[in-house]
């Protein structure tokens, strides 16, 4: 059966996008993520069939939250205390409505039959993956850009992604976009 490797995320107005491409540096061991690829996930799922498909897309379908503003501030890695995967730009504390939507959203693919891992949710932006070993013009990149601070935006939709891994790295395609209110 064929599987699609799909993710829900908000995706970045154009403005913020280019906020934040104006971090990028060229440095050794990082590999930057594609400016028109930034965005922030709220729910990876993995690989999801076909006969899956269909009843997550109807519950997603009835999620509703509040449209709300979102922070793009701060950056920081993962995993904290240990050498860095991940080169991140901040959303602030995130909003309640965030942490609302991320919860509805896990609900509906729940309710949809899914499992989900479960992790701590941890709203950001990736930005890069580190490649090499520990690298000082990083951890100076880090202190030098902590207090960024990137257009907000409004939030009124979510968006369903497939996600193909290549060797050049991920490409990400818009699957379906879903409005937070009725309009």
């Amino acid at each position: 059966m064929v599987a699609e490797r799909l993710f829900i995320a908000l995706t970045l107005p154009d403005p913020v996008r280019a906020a934040v491409a104006e971090l990028v540096q060229p440095m050794n061991g990082l590999a930057w993520v594609r400016t028109e690829q930034l965005h922030v996930t709220l729910r990876f799922l993995g690989d999801v069939t076909e006969d899956q498909l269909a009843p997550m897309l109807d519950h997603l379908g009835r999620v509703r939250v509040e449209p709300f503003i979102l922070p793009v501030e701060g950056v920081g890695s993962f995993p904290p205390n240990r050498p860095p995967r991940v080169v991140w730009v901040g959303v602030g504390r995130g909003h309640p409505r965030l942490f609302q939507l991320r919860q509805r959203v896990d609900d509906a693919v729940l309710a949809s039959g899914l499992p989900l891992d479960v992790r701590t949710f941890h709203p950001h932006i990736t930005m890069a993956r580190v490649t090499g070993h520990s690298n000082p013009s990083l951890n100076r990149w880090l202190h030098g850009h902590e207090s960024f601070a990137g257009p907000p935006f409004r939030v009124e939709a979510f968006d369903l992604y497939a996600s193909e891994l290549r060797p050049d790295g991920a490409v990400h395609t818009l699957r379906q976009r879903f409005p937070l209110a009725d309009q």
